[in-house]
């Protein structure tokens, strides 16, 4: 059973990984004995680096904004260059832009679209021929509850996290038979920089909170488990799956 969920040896790139979710499905694979690239926009990943070390690991960052199309060309490549092969990509990289539909800037939009969805497109179709060649690989993209409902102020952001849910089903259809299993987590509300409007808002929080059958907001570690499931042979059957992890707010 233990091999179900091994990732050992396994090369995995997480984009958006410095904070938040992403620092924490980093040190979740590092722990796990995968090797990890991260790519993010900050120039440096040092203490990250730091912390994947001492799990005797060894981070390989690449420097990158994913917003803008240019620098997104070639990652794979250089993922490749320095392990030898792509097991594991995530998609994780991703910010909230706030703003009333009614006068959303249509720049923001164009913005949103170009992270939240366009780049995790052009990374698949650059990670699928690696991982096909391999015989296999796992895609697994950050959606959201936002993919299931609307919400106020995130048009752009709800709209984009819509769209991947069928990004997800249509990579996962053409991808299966080539033996890359594509899916998506959909957080809820966790403690993390994203939420730090509403948790920096007491009465807001606990109300949100009251709302949510498990009781409380999900940490960032609570996204390892549901990670490592769809990274490993534990999902080998498992496709175009939206897997939600959300305290159990969308069953209600």
């Amino acid at each position: 059973m233990n091999g179900l969920f091994d990732v050992t040896g396994k090369v995995a790139l997480v984009t958006g990984g410095r904070r938040g979710l992403g620092r924490a499905m980093v040190l979740g694979l590092a722990r796990a004995g995968a090797r990890v690239a991260v790519c993010a926009r900050s120039p440096e990943a040092d203490e990250l680096g730091r912390e994947v070390a001492a799990l005797g690991g060894d981070l390989f960052y690449l420097q990158a904004d994913l917003g803008i199309r240019a620098q997104r060309q070639g990652l794979v490549d250089r993922v490749v260059a320095r392990f030898g092969r792509l097991d594991i990509l995530v998609n994780n990289a991703g910010f909230q832009a706030q703003g009333e539909a009614e006068s959303y800037p249509l720049d923001t939009w164009d913005r949103d679209l170009e992270l939240l969805l366009t780049a995790v497109l052009d990374l698949s179709q650059q990670a699928a021929p690696v991982m096909a060649a391999q015989g296999g690989g796992r895609i697994i993209h950050i959606a959201s509850t936002s993919s299931f409902q609307g919400a106020r102020r995130i048009i752009g952001y709800a709209a984009a996290k819509h769209a991947l849910v069928g990004l997800t089903r249509c990579m996962a259809n053409e991808w299966a038979a080539r033996g890359i299993n594509v899916n998506a987590i959909a957080p809820g509300v966790f403690e993390t920089d994203m939420a730090s409007g509403l948790l920096g808002d007491p009465a807001r929080a606990d109300e949100m909170r009251g709302r949510i059958p498990a009781g409380h907001f999900g940490r960032p570690e609570d996204i390892v488990g549901p990670l490592l499931f769809l990274a490993s042979e534990a999902a080998s059957h498992v496709h175009g799956h939206m897997l939600l992890v959300d305290g159990g707010w969308m069953g209600r």
